[in-house]
């Protein structure tokens, strides 16, 4: 896969961006067509709080612009924790590895949509386990609703986000990404940026990301997320069963199969 480079990143000396600009795919599945029966949903949901005790690692994002694959290790670590029953140890070189191995060499940032594709198909090595993803559908940007209902599935969610130079000083101060007024708070000046989200407040989403987890507005996830998925691990939990077409998504699934393989 040909790297494409995070371009426009200002630079800071804690947080490192890397996703790519957005890449759109309209085969993509759509999360809102899989739903057979919409949740119920709480005011309030963390998954980390019914699982608790899964660590928050910074994964080398301090230093490299792999946030798709830190964000995909933090992922990883949840699913793990569901299927296996215990946290898993993933480490910084193994992020790093996929990371490297994934962009071909340079520290460039990743095309989201891409690597999850990588993900889907050739899955990733932590340790000496290769790890993969079912499918993922993709949650229309900015639906309130959709990111909910995914979020308390316990379905993996991953956003995009066009960081604005306002949320530099929000993260310094371990304050909300929240959108101000200004020029610092125009999409994209600070950079592209992917995070995964284990939960939601009333105030908004809240994602693990550089070492911690960290709050945002619904405002901000409103303005500034240019790209959001749902990514299965598994579809046998109860609540997933109760929700989503399962036959649907396999079905959806056979048929990319069956094209990808006339293709070759």
């Amino acid at each position: 896969m040909k790297p494409t480079r995070a371009k426009g990143l200002q630079a800071d000396p804690i947080f490192k961006l890397g996703k790519a600009p957005a890449r759109k795919d309209p085969r993509n599945f759509k999360f809102a067509a899989l739903l057979r029966a919409p949740p119920a949903l709480p005011v309030e949901y963390d998954f980390d709080v019914k699982h608790p005790g899964i660590p928050t690692p910074m994964f080398g994002n301090d230093v490299h612009g792999d946030c798709v694959i830190a964000g995909r290790a933090h992922q990883t670590l949840r699913f793990e924790d569901v299927e296996q029953k215990k946290i898993i140890a993933i480490s910084d070189s193994d992020v790093l590895n996929e990371y490297f191995n994934e962009t071909g060499g340079p520290d460039s940032g990743l095309v989201v949509l891409d690597s999850l594709n990588e993900w889907r198909k050739g899955g990733w090595l932590v340790g000496r386990k290769r790890y993969y993803i079912k499918a993922y559908s993709e949650i229309t940007p900015r639906s309130q609703n959709a990111t909910r209902q995914a979020i308390f599935l316990d379905v993996g969610v991953g956003l995009g986000l066009q960081m604005p130079i306002s949320a530099q000083a929000q993260t310094r101060a371990g304050k909300p990404w929240d959108v101000v007024s200004g020029s610092g708070s125009r999409p994209g000046s600070w950079g592209g940026h992917y995070v995964f989200v284990p939960g939601y407040t009333k105030l908004g989403p809240v994602c693990v990301t550089w070492g911690r987890k960290q709050q945002m507005t619904w405002a901000f996830y409103a303005k500034y997320c240019d790209e959001a998925y749902a990514i299965f691990d598994a579809t046998d939990s109860t609540k997933l069963k109760r929700a989503i077409d399962v036959k649907k998504l396999g079905a959806m699934l056979q048929t990319v199969t069956s094209v990808a393989k006339a293709r070759r």
